[in-house]
């Protein structure tokens, strides 16, 4: 499994990414890819540090479990691609956010543009 990851993301996990764990542990998610359908596609397990250099990171989003359902997971935490259902969490954060910062409910779950440095319109 090749992980994809910005250069400066590299730089800053070099110690955790050489560390004997991390190939055990890339070696066990490999297998689970080969055996079991898994979510988000092994392209895109770390597509958020991928995107967005280290040095441009201003909130992390963490979320306890990742979608399960073909189609929802699409490597960035609580996002789902284009024509996708909400799931009930992203469902709750566009209605925070609706409530909090008055801005309308986006039709699109793909968080994506989030990643861009512009809030949602």
């Amino acid at each position: 499994m090749s992980i994809k990851l910005d250069p400066s993301w590299k730089e800053m996990l070099r110690e955790e990414i050489d560390a004997p764990y991390f190939e055990e542990l890339t070696d066990y998610v490999r297998k689970e890819y080969e055996e079991h359908t898994c979510y988000p596609p092994g392209s895109k397990i770390f597509a958020a540090l991928d995107r967005t250099p280290f040095e441009e990171v201003k909130v992390v989003i963490i979320g306890q479990d990742p979608y399960h359902g073909p189609g929802q997971a699409n490597g960035l935490c609580f996002s789902v691609a284009d024509g996708i259902a909400h799931p009930p969490s992203l469902i709750n954060i566009f209605k925070e956010i609706t409530t909090d910062l008055q801005k309308p409910y986006p039709k699109s779950g793909n968080l994506e543009r989030w990643q861009i440095k512009v809030f949602y319109s």
